[in-house]
């Protein structure tokens, strides 16, 4: 099974950074797409974006510009670094990959 483990989420304010990374454990199929999702409190998780195995990225309309998608295949580890930081991107914050999800890493974003 593949285990996937969010970490560097926390508190930051309005117009702060953060860099959320993803560990994967398992076999990861290069095949693959990994993603980022995320869930607000009494919202449907939602699509934040997305990098193939060779790199090609994607992202939603409300983070693009401001978040980049990044992939470290030969340290099985995704990451999303976050700038200018805004109220509404305060959710919990999932990477996954092939039917598996990680369970997920808080960001909040408030003065």
């Amino acid at each position: 099974q593949v285990q996937l483990v969010e970490s560097g989420g926390g508190l930051v304010q309005p117009g702060g950074s953060l860099r959320l990374s993803c560990a994967a454990s398992g076999r990861i199929l290069s095949t693959y797409a990994m993603y980022w999702y995320r869930q607000a409190p009494g919202k449907q998780r939602e699509y934040v974006a997305q990098i193939s195995s060779g790199g090609t990225t994607h992202y939603a309309d409300s983070v693009k510009g401001r978040f980049t998608i990044s992939r470290d295949n030969a340290k099985n580890t995704l990451y999303l670094q976050m700038n200018s930081l805004k109220p509404e991107d305060t959710a919990v914050y999932y990477c996954y990959h092939n039917t598996y999800w990680g369970k997920g890493t808080l960001v909040t974003v408030s003065s």
